[in-house]
């Protein structure tokens, strides 16, 4: 007789086949709705050994994890229905639900951290998925004593002091990805909160990778640098603003909270900046795009003389626009703090041949998708960047994506960590479907995918293990993202942008001085019918005029 499987303190139901079990019931006819043509189409292609069933039932399973599938109404309906009727009345009583437990099942709402959906999730026999990854506490003897600078960054830092002390009272550094910005800012509202008590600093980012990177680095460099307890204020996701306002300490605040209170509530955006000793831009090339323009002046609306520092390693809007540059430098007052090395034509070449950026080797693969449409050239130089629709039909070609595997398969061989940016969120679940039925341990990160799953994603592409481990995304990580073993990108995602592309390269040149690698790997999907570019030390300087 089966065992009992406890469910909840009051109730108790036998257990029941696995997930894996269930979907063994399911027809190739339904998994393939789910999956589509094209990733069979694609691992067909690289091996035409693949058995058709088993291929499919192998992409859906990398598609789509568990908790996705039952989290999603119409795959989870799909599941029910697979139930034998005794499996479906055992599963409605659980649940407490009357009459017919098919009808019932599909009625019941499985909100994601619901006592229904975890009923659900362990009725499938899923453990359930923790709210948050905790990796094992680094041992004292692996705590710096201190939150120390390289010469060149302390340089910087004491040049940044010195223009927001002074009529400027806003500047930028100016660093290239990897060399330590975030860090050196620390340094500088740290230095202000200990001499300015109690006071406010509000720190402005895009993404929700960057607030958590801001606010885990401003814990570790006030728990070194630090003279008194502060508070640390997140107002990003679902975090909300204390109703009584935080006087002395760090406010990381994202970017859409802050436009949504701004256009909601600006009286209390203003007083958010009355009690500011300085507002910290992270990206600072985004300062002049209308919104950003909204919160400036909101935070700054009773606040003429607010001190500002922006940070970026691409200090312009764009690689050809150049009056939106000029307009960038005088926001700033053209107060650019940068690295300056005699004897160095470049700070990346310092920055490299010292070991505290990888040196970046950069090879393109050209691949021909065919002539765009008289349509597609006019929306393509109207846009800003390659439109989504050019990018969906990149995305479908599936020799190009074809093409990309072999890329990533070849990089493999010699690289442990490897990145991919892919064309579209699509593209990028496909290519982790076809790198996993290829034998490759890869994993998905896009816009669509939980908090929990994205921590546990990064946490495990930055895990000590020696095998390969690549980690597919778009739109996410290409800032905020610091994985110092990654020593290979593939950049598949066509841009006009320098600022996003010198943003993706930088994902994978930390050098060994900052826990990186000596060497990094480049390879970037060139479409011949759009536009690309050339090398990171060419990037950096791009803006140097408008400066």
């Amino acid at each position: 007789m089966p065992g009992l499987l406890a469910i909840a303190p009051d109730v108790a139901i036998f257990r029941m086949p696995s997930f894996d079990q269930i979907l063994g019931r399911a027809d190739n006819a339904l998994l393939q709705r789910y999956v589509g043509d094209d990733a069979v189409r694609v691992v067909r292609a690289l091996d035409p050994r693949n058995e058709r069933a088993e291929l499919i039932r192998e992409i859906f399973r990398s598609l789509r994890s568990p908790y996705q599938v039952l989290s999603n109404s119409d795959c989870r309906n799909e599941l029910i229905d697979l139930l034998r009727p005794e499996e479906a009345q055992q599963f409605a009583s659980a649940l407490r639900l009357d009459g017919d437990p098919y009808k019932a099942l599909k009625w019941q709402r499985f909100s994601k951290g619901s006592r229904a959906f975890r009923l659900c999730c362990r009725f499938f026999g899923l453990p359930e998925q923790a709210s948050e990854i905790v990796g094992d506490a680094p041992s004292s003897s692996q705590v710096a004593p201190q939150y120390g600078l390289f010469p060149h960054q302390q340089a910087a830092v004491c040049s940044v002091n010195l223009a927001l002390s002074s009529g400027n009272r806003r500047a930028v550094l100016h660093m290239p990805t990897g060399a330590g910005k975030t860090r050196m800012a620390m340094h500088v509202v740290c230095r202000l909160l200990n001499e300015l008590s109690p006071i406010t600093v509000i720190w402005l980012a895009n993404s929700e990778e960057l607030c958590d990177q801001a606010s885990e680095e401003f814990q570790k460099a006030w728990s070194y640098l630090g003279t008194r307890s502060v508070h640390l204020t997140r107002f990003w996701g679902q975090h909300e603003l204390p109703s009584v306002a935080n006087k002395d300490g760090l406010i990381v605040g994202g970017f859409p909270k802050l436009y949504a209170l701004v256009r909601s509530s600006p009286g209390k955006v203003a007083a958010l900046g009355d009690q500011a000793g300085l507002l910290v831009i992270d990206e600072a090339h985004q300062a002049i795009a209308p919104t950003y323009e909204l919160i400036i002046q909101g935070l700054a609306a009773r606040r003429i003389d607010m001190p500002v520092l922006g940070l970026t390693a691409t200090p312009g809007r764009t690689w050809n626009d150049r009056e939106a540059d000029r307009r960038l430098a005088s926001f700033f007052n053209r107060a650019k703090i940068t690295l300056s090395v005699p004897g160095y034509e470049s700070p990346v070449e310092f920055l490299i041949q010292n070991g505290y950026l990888a040196r970046p080797h950069f090879r393109s693969t050209a691949y021909n998708s065919g002539p765009l449409t008289t349509d597609e050239l006019a929306k393509l130089e109207a846009d800003l960047d390659i439109p989504a629709a050019i990018l969906g039909k990149l995305a479908a070609d599936e020799l190009r994506t074809t093409r990309i595997v072999r890329e990533i398969e070849e990089l493999s061989k010699c690289h442990h960590r490897i990145i991919v940016f892919a064309t579209t969120v699509r593209h990028a679940r496909l290519l982790a479907a076809v790198l996993t039925t290829r034998g490759l341990d890869a994993r998905c990160i896009t816009s669509e995918s939980t908090g929990v799953e994205r921590t546990e994603s990064i946490a495990w592409y930055r895990g000590d293990a020696r095998s390969v481990r690549i980690i597919v995304n778009f739109g996410v990580l290409t800032t905020g993202f610091d994985a110092p073993r990654t020593s290979a990108a593939v950049i598949a995602r066509p841009t006009k942008s320098l600022v996003l592309y010198s943003q993706m390269v930088g994902r994978a040149i930390r050098g060994p001085e900052a826990g990186g690698n000596r060497d990094a790997e480049i390879v970037t999907v060139v479409d011949t019918a759009l536009p690309g570019f050339g090398d990171l030390a060419q990037a950096f300087s791009n803006w140097e005029d408008v400066w």
